[in-house]
């Protein structure tokens, strides 16, 4: 009978078939507790799984990451469990687990209110708190059609009905409810101890807009009180952070339904805008990369050799003119290789790297989009290396030192490095992908990087890096990307001539660092709480005199600090000097310098900082010096300011 391997490398040994809860009871009662899963030969599994056959078996409880998905998943439908006992014409559908969290879909005849939602959740703890048995039951899918058919469950019944006829399908029930799930579920709803409902937003059936609308219903779950309480605040910081509010207050950007998913960027805003821009377009100088320019709009023709149109079309605006059609450019990459494809090239002159900030358009779904976080039309960093095998390794390590070194400018120290593998819907063989996917290994192992992979998320046309950076309050944004594609240039008809006269087909390495410039920039705004740094912010200093009388020396204190290169306004409204203070406090203004008769008379300016610091009267040309050598060390040298 089964012989138990355990993670500590034991093995146990078992006369009979035995359940994971009865061998997790087996080590330990304390264990037995804990036990909210196991993992047989790498498979999750229900507590009440029978082991009869020689395994490898882990406990899973809820210090390991597939246990708090666990308990989110079991959540999730601990909240279709109420609902249905507190609504129970409601119809349920599906109620998977997102990140932080999960939601769960519901057909109702009103919307949900808040009161519904307190309701809910109450119910939910008392669910909870009764401890009530979970178990797993596998019917004929048939019997399991017209069971929910019989219930008014139109939504599952359909789910049910789309599984192949003839196949088993695994229902679990927890008390009188009864739901169609793959599982594994946490033995008992006494498990679920901390959780929260959050919103009710409304989403499409299976979401296709053409469906019916449905309420969904978000919540957010956890092991810990503590680490909800520590999300939750999270939340409330990311509330104060949120860049659509810092926008409008700081005057910086504003989008209107005239053009959903584009923005319409202010003065200050735009000055962001380039100061990014710029900052990066140097960084392309640095590298060796040529800036280019591309159209927006290119024929279909070019987006179905490129492979965009099987893989991509969906996500992409056309338009016509004189019986032809166009696309509006998604990415920038098929416009690249018609510029390295117009003339022949060596295999001398590779690497070839080209940059352009490309706008592009995408066509999001209108649910999906949020701020400039989200957006249907976007300019990225983007970049393209032709280059052959041999020199994939070298590029992709000075592309990381040199996407670290950009982060690092920005104030992003905390990051982690993803390999996304091989998706589902993609160009080539396993052939190839085997050998993209393994350049990109080797070179950030040259790097001395560990990094995670992530299956299935890579793009159409090639695996890539992904740089995930964490901002101050913890949440991680996907930027940079990194990556290797064998299929676009041989597609598209790019070659060069090798040592041996020969014509080939240059590897392309597609590479951005900040990504689409917008979302970076909202990012950064979040990141700062919109207090940036001195660098990036559009108005570094406000010259306010305290009256009429200094208004000619505030001018000429103003014009000596745009001389040397600062972002510099004067503000000499006829108001008094404390409501000046705090209304360019609050546009989180990094240096207000103030002047009157004494600053006047000795050629200084009184220095405060937007946190209220006062630096006293310093003489003009200290000021100068110090704001320079703080912008131009993009905050890592000392503020002397």
């Amino acid at each position: 009978m089964p012989d138990i391997r355990l993670p500590d490398g034991s093995v146990r040994h078992y006369p009979q078939p035995v359940s994971v809860a009865q061998v997790a009871a087996d080590i330990g009662a304390g264990l037995a507790r804990a036990a909210l899963a196991g993992k047989v030969d790498g498979k999750l599994v229900d507590t009440s799984y029978v082991i009869d056959h020689d395994a490898e078996l882990a406990i899973v409880t809820e210090r390991d990451p597939e246990g708090l998905e666990i308990i989110r998943h079991s959540t999730a439908h601990l909240l279709a469990y109420a609902v249905k006992e507190l609504f129970p014409e409601a119809q349920v559908t599906i109620g998977p687990v997102i990140d932080n969290g999960f939601y769960y879909d519901f057909a109702y005849t009103r919307p949900f209110t808040p009161d519904d939602l307190a309701a809910i959740e109450k119910r939910m703890a008392e669910l909870a708190k009764r401890d009530i048995p979970v178990s797993r039951e596998v019917w004929p899918r048939d019997e399991a059609v017209k069971f929910f058919e019989s219930q008014g469950e139109k939504y599952k019944a359909e789910l049910i009905a789309a599984i192949p006829p003839g196949e088993e399908v695994s229902l679990y029930r927890e008390g009188d409810f009864i739901d169609l799930c793959r599982g594994p579920h946490v033995p008992s709803t006494g498990k679920l101890k901390v959780f929260k409902l959050m919103r009710v937003a409304g989403a499409y059936w299976r979401g296709d807009s053409r469906n019916e609308m449905l309420q969904r219903i978000y919540g957010t779950a956890w092991a810990k009180k503590e680490d909800l309480d520590a999300y939750l605040h999270q939340l409330e910081e990311a509330e104060k952070r949120d860049h659509r509010r810092i926008g409008r207050q700081q005057d910086l950007f504003h989008q209107q339904d005239e053009a959903p998913g584009m923005v319409f960027w202010h003065p200050k805003g735009w000055t962001l805008w380039q100061t990014v821009e710029q900052y990066m377009r140097a960084v392309y100088q640095r590298s060796g990369y040529q800036e280019v320019r591309c159209p927006q709009i290119l024929d279909v023709s070019l987006w179905k050799a490129s492979g965009h149109w099987d893989n991509y079309h969906e996500n992409m605006f056309f338009t016509e003119s004189e019986k032809r059609q166009y696309a509006l450019k998604p990415m920038n990459c098929p416009g690249h290789v018609q510029i390295f494809k117009s003339g022949l090239h060596s295999y001398r002159e590779l690497p070839i790297r080209y940059g352009e900030f490309g706008g592009c358009h995408r066509n999001e779904p209108s649910g999906a989009l949020h701020g400039i976080m989200r957006v249907r039309a976007f300019t990225q960093d983007d970049g393209h290396i032709f280059c052959t095998p041999e020199q994939i390794e070298a590029e992709v390590t000075a592309f990381h030192r040199q996407a670290l070194e950009v982060y690092a400018d920005f104030g992003f120290t905390d990051i982690a490095v993803k390999i996304a593998l091989r998706p589902e819907k993609r160009l080539g063989d396993d052939a190839v992908w085997d050998k993209a996917e393994a350049a990109l290994r080797a070179a950030l192992a040259a790097c001395g990087v560990a990094w995670e992979e992530l299956p299935g998320e890579g793009a159409f046309y090639g695996p890539k890096i992904e740089y995930h950076l964490k901002d101050a309050i913890g949440r991680a944004w996907q930027l940079g990307t990194m990556q290797v594609d064998f299929m676009m240039p041989q597609r598209l008809g790019a070659e060069y001539v090798d040592e041996h006269s020969q014509r080939q087909h240059p590897v392309m390495l597609h590479r951005a660092i900040v990504g689409s410039l917008e979302r970076f920039i909202g990012i950064l705004i979040e990141h700062h709480s919109g207090a940036l740094p001195l660098w990036l912010a559009p108005v570094q200093a406000v010259v306010l005199n305290i009256t009429d009388a200094h208004a000619d020396y505030a001018n000429q204190v103003a014009d000596t600090l745009r001389q040397h290169g600062l972002r510099v306004q004067a503000d000499l409204r006829n108001e008094k000097i404390g409501y000046k203070i705090r209304e360019h406090t609050l546009q989180r203004v990094p240096y207000l310098l103030i002047v009157g008769e004494r600053e006047r008379a000795d050629l200084s300016v009184a220095v405060r900082t937007r946190s209220g610091e006062d630096k006293g009267s310093r003489p003009l040309n200290e000021v100068v010096a110090a704001l320079v050598a703080e912008a131009a060390s993009r905050g890592r040298g000392p503020k002397e300011c």
